[in-house]
């Protein structure tokens, strides 16, 4: 792991770090997320950030057998 320095404006940080706070995360975590949201986001311009992040979300729960298989035309 590369470690890099950031030079934020203060207002910037202010926010980072009440957010991060807040999802019980550490700053470094919360960049981490920001960036990681923002490459989602250029590789799917067409797509919600919240669609491609539920989507990723249903694959691991598929992969850790969460999963049930949708019968369409079946109402319960």
């Amino acid at each position: 792991m590369k470690v890099m320095t950031l030079r934020l404006p203060d207002e910037m940080e202010k926010k980072i770090r009440i957010k991060a706070e807040l999802d019980h995360r550490t700053i470094s975590e919360q960049i981490k997320k920001y960036i990681s949201d923002g490459i989602m986001t250029e590789e799917n311009p067409d797509l919600p950030l919240s669609f491609v992040k539920e989507t990723l979300e249903a694959k691991k729960e598929i992969e850790a057998g969460l999963g049930n298989e949708y019968k369409f035309g079946v109402i319960k």
